[in-house]
């Protein structure tokens, strides 16, 4: 993959990209990216080349971006958003550039940046999902839970970036979000927990295509996803509960374990 290939054509991203498959600790962390960042309409400016040792909000937002690569095997771990390119921050880059066909080197220079960008849409969502996807069914758009709109819309786009890796890794199969963010109403309307993570845009309810739940939660235990409910159901559950203790669920839920 040559530089002219990763970097050109913006517009129509999403669109390329989808295919036929598509038809901080708490909020410390987030105190480095501006949450106005959930609307921007052009590609992230990377400003310098990233590599172990490198600190400041780039990184931040590196590690939003590849938080989803946090394990090669089934693992409780995840990517901090804390700024710091520490070894854990190294380990995701290299599987990101792995599954991208980019030199594996944990050097985020502007062949890795061109692809990290080719994930992003317009409006600030990703390639393969949506705003809407995850707005509560009940109208509410992303108002209504327990945190602010602006706030759960840039949770939301965290959660989307670890589902492109997800996606990513079940061979670009297309995911279907069941349930995003709900409202406090809708969540109490839907029988869900009054402490749920969808209250706050950290959790999603999904079904991959040709893939079953068992299969989805193998896969989601290596995308720094601490709230897994058993892959006995319909749908996989996945949220990043740990990354957020001040919503009160701040240990690790995987509910049929290590698998």
């Amino acid at each position: 993959m040559n530089e002219s290939q990763v970097q050109g054509g913006s517009v129509g991203r999403r669109a390329l990209l989808r295919g036929a498959a598509g038809v901080t600790a708490a909020l410390g962390a987030a105190a480095f990216v501006d949450l106005g960042s959930a609307g921007r309409a052009s590609a992230y400016g990377w400003t310098r080349t990233l590599q172990q040792g490198a600190s400041g909000s780039d990184v931040v937002e590196l590690q939003i971006r590849v938080g989803g690569w946090a394990a090669s095997s089934a693992q409780k771990t995840y990517i901090a958003w804390d700024g710091a390119f520490g070894p854990g921050t190294d380990g995701a880059v290299r599987r990101f550039q792995s599954a991208y066909g980019l030199t594996v080197d944990g050097v985020v220079g502007p062949q890795t940046q061109g692809v990290l960008n080719s994930l992003e849409s317009g409006d600030g969502s990703t390639a393969h999902f949506d705003w809407s996807e995850f707005q509560s069914k009940d109208g509410s758009g992303f108002s209504g839970g327990k945190v602010s709109a602006t706030q759960v819309k840039e949770n939301v786009r965290r959660l989307m970036y670890k589902l492109e890796a997800l996606r990513k890794k079940a061979g670009n199969a297309a995911v279907t979000i069941n349930s995003g963010f709900r409202s406090v109403a809708h969540n109490a309307s839907v029988g869900g927990a009054s402490n749920s993570m969808h209250v706050y845009g950290v959790a999603a309810d999904v079904v991959v295509s040709g893939h079953t739940t068992l299969q989805v939660y193998k896969i989601a235990e290596t995308c720094g996803f601490s709230g897994l409910e058993a892959y006995t159901h319909s749908w996989q559950h996945v949220d990043s509960r740990v990354q957020y203790p001040s919503y009160g669920s701040g240990s690790w839920w995987w509910e049929s374990g290590v698998v």
